[in-house]
């Protein structure tokens, strides 16, 4: 039988072993803690830029002509020749198409013997008249028969007047047989060949003339930036500057002006309609073309703007991540725009600060960051998606 001591040793043994065992495992807990610290976030910064900034609004649109021209004809005839050269310039007053002008100038010459008739007619008449006046008064002659001569004479004059008429409404016809530009423009593709027969009630013309220079864009703006765009015309007392550039905002076309806010707002759509006009120095423009037009309202001279992917959309609007001495802080800021890639930013940040470019879904408020190349060589880690390359 064992003594009640020694079962005692026992216990006293077996709780000193447990002890250990979990001061062990509590003390390599948190040696893992201490020599394990959470690593500084890889990200890469760019510095706030201050500077010149151009304030404007951008929408869609598309060019047009400022003037185009269908040329139909306005006489019946086969057409004999087509002079103009497809795609060209043609210069006011040139020749786009002849039509035969042979039986205009006939029918010319024939109203043209006919007026010299009715001529003879009327210096028959007058002769006549003459001498009946003096009779009549004398009373060798009746006076009807004085009358009815000064009739004669009226009705020779009254002819030769038509005649008259007649003439110039040939001679216009003849003129309408040789078809010719109405302005400055550019040709297009012929509708009609040689030989073809044409009338003046046809639906589809000849041809269309552009006029290029000049040309228009009409373009649309949300209706909510039609204030800023009214008090900018009303303050600047001046037609505000367009720019047009490539469909994909890339290239830069030509500057024009603003002329024309439409007068009603879509309400199918609640966009307003500008029209802008541009010199088209050197054709850059061409009619039917789509193209990006942006308003200039304003410059800053002292903007201050960052990348894009700076700025970071959250619950309660946009915000930056800043870093100061390598800790990430949360920077709400107001974004007035995004163009080329550059964010304007009107409160919130400062000339000079550092803000984050790339990184910041690793990030969270008070991280230390590790600052990396601009391009670097492998992706950021992403922290809320723990995946490889996700940009913000």
């Amino acid at each position: 039988m064992k003594k009640p001591g020694n079962f005692l040793i026992l216990v006293a043994v077996a709780a000193l072993g447990a002890g250990g065992w979990f001061g062990f495992r509590h003390a390599r807990a948190q040696a893992v803690v201490v020599l394990s610290p959470h690593p500084p976030t890889p990200v890469t910064v760019t510095q706030v830029t201050q500077g010149k900034v151009q304030v404007d609004l951008s929408g869609l649109g598309h060019v047009q002509a400022y003037n185009q021209v269908t040329i139909k004809p306005q006489i019946g005839g086969q057409i004999t020749q087509i002079p103009y050269k497809q795609g060209a310039v043609v210069q006011k007053n040139a020749v786009l198409v002849r039509i035969d002008p042979r039986p205009f100038q006939a029918r010319l010459d024939q109203d043209k013997a006919n007026l010299l008739r009715d001529d003879a007619h009327l210096t028959n008449a007058a002769a006549n008249l003459s001498r009946y006046e003096p009779l009549a008064r004398e009373g060798y002659a009746s006076v009807q028969q004085a009358e009815t001569q000064a009739s004669m004479v009226s009705q020779a004059q009254a002819a030769i007047a038509a005649d008259k008429a007649v003439i110039e409404q040939d001679q216009l016809s003849l003129d309408y047989a040789t078809i010719r530009s109405p302005i400055t423009g550019v040709a297009g593709l012929r509708l009609v060949d040689v030989g073809n027969v044409v009338q003046p009630n046809e639906a589809t013309g000849l041809l269309t003339v552009t006029q290029v220079q000049p040309i228009a864009v009409l373009f649309t703006l949300p209706q909510t930036d039609l204030p800023d765009v009214q008090a900018q015309v009303n303050q600047g007392g001046a037609q505000l500057p367009v720019e047009a550039w490539s469909q994909d905002g890339r290239r830069k076309l030509a500057t024009g002006r603003l002329t024309v806010i439409n007068n009603t707002v879509d309400s199918s759509n609640g966009t307003i309609t500008l029209r802008s006009v541009f010199a088209n120095t050197h054709r850059m423009l061409w009619p039917g073309e789509f193209v990006q037009a942006r308003v200039i309202l304003k410059l800053l001279p002292n903007g201050l703007t960052v990348p894009a992917s700076v700025v970071q959309r959250g619950p309660s609007g946009p915000y930056v991540w800043v870093v100061r001495n390598k800790i990430a802080e949360m920077q709400p800021v107001t974004v007035a725009q995004i163009q080329q890639g550059r964010a304007l930013v009107t409160a919130g940040l400062h000339a000079g600060e550092t803000v984050v470019t790339d990184g910041q879904y690793g990030l969270t408020p008070g991280a230390t960051v590790a600052v990396q190349a601009s391009n670097p060589t492998t992706p950021l880690q992403n922290a809320q998606t723990e995946m490889l390359g996700i940009q913000p």
